[in-house]
């Protein structure tokens, strides 16, 4: 993901008008398993570094999709060649879905690839590490319920760069989803991505290009499970996997803790990462869904 954000100054935007949660949003669910989670990051962090189109990339694919058919989740691989820098490379997006009692799909996802560098092994425990994970453990939550909207967790590939960012450089995986959905006129009718939360020290801004009223959603379930102070109102713009579903027409929303100083260094190892942000985020990313959810119903299905 990049940034574009002034050194040392952020905007401030109150929070204001966030959507009121239907009633069966009250009763909340048992607390997100935030060790489960960090049991995953401990996992494809012992794989090493995980490029997209390199045998730790595609061994970090194998455990995500073998987590997932344990837990008995239906789950699709889509293959694909990207061309970048180097040249075309092998990617593939994983797809968990969760039946819903309608078709029209919510949409979770995050990236499992790492940056590549060649001066150092970076493994990526936060960045791609804590989202991969979140992800596999949010999905089996999901899968344990019935559910009114479709739910599609996603694995994004070929997030980060080759070489520099750039339109064509980054992003491969959601770029290459969002284009067979909307050819397909599949396109999620909402999506929220996650990327670079499981730092210690958590502190969530709003993403200055995500849809404002899924923003709202997010920050008021965080503010009613008391997690606020880990969800700002400083806003940062960034563009990472959310960005091409927005350019196609699907509102979406990035959760990202940007202020990560071992940011694609050597320094994010594990010891970065911490069960309970983990757990804070599931937890407010499962008491948002029924209040995304009832939007969206309240609006026909479309925001």
């Amino acid at each position: 993901m990049t940034a574009r954000r002034p050194a040392a100054v952020l905007l401030v935007l109150l929070l204001a008008g966030a959507t009121s949660p239907p009633a069966r949003a009250q009763e909340r669910p048992p607390g997100f398993d935030g060790k489960a989670a960090l049991r995953h990051v401990e996992r494809l962090v012992g794989i090493g570094p995980r490029v997209a189109g390199t045998p730790g990339g595609a061994r970090a694919r194998e455990y995500i999709v073998g987590e997932l058919r344990r837990a008995g989740i239906r789950t699709e691989v889509r293959r694909f060649e990207a061309d970048t820098p180097y040249g075309r490379v092998a990617m593939a997006n994983v797809i968990a879905v969760i039946p819903g009692r309608r078709p029209d799909v919510v949409m979770l996802g995050g990236h499992y690839d790492t940056k590549l560098f060649g001066e150092f092994a970076f493994v990526g425990a936060n960045d791609g590490g804590s989202s991969a994970a979140l992800l596999i453990e949010l999905a089996r939550r999901l899968a344990g319920g019935p559910r009114d909207y479709t739910c599609w967790v996603v694995w994004f590939d070929g997030e980060e760069a080759r070489v520099a960012w750039s339109d064509r450089d980054s992003l491969y995986g959601s770029r290459r989803l969002a284009a067979e959905l909307a050819r397909e006129r599949r396109l999620p009718r909402a999506l929220v991505v996650l990327d670079m939360i499981g730092d210690r020290d958590l502190a969530i801004r709003r993403e200055s290009h995500s849809a404002p009223w899924l923003t709202d959603i997010i920050w008021a379930a965080a503010a009613r499970l008391g997690h606020g102070r880990h969800f700002l109102r400083d806003v940062l713009p960034v563009e990472d996997d959310h960005t091409p579903f927005l350019r196609a027409g699907v509102p979406a929303a990035l959760l990202i803790d940007f202020d990560f100083p071992a940011w694609h260094t050597a320094e994010d190892t594990l010891d970065t990462v911490s069960a309970a942000s983990l757990a804070v985020v599931g937890e407010v990313v499962l008491e948002a869904l029924p209040s995304i959810e009832h939007h969206l119903s309240r609006q026909g299905g479309r925001p």
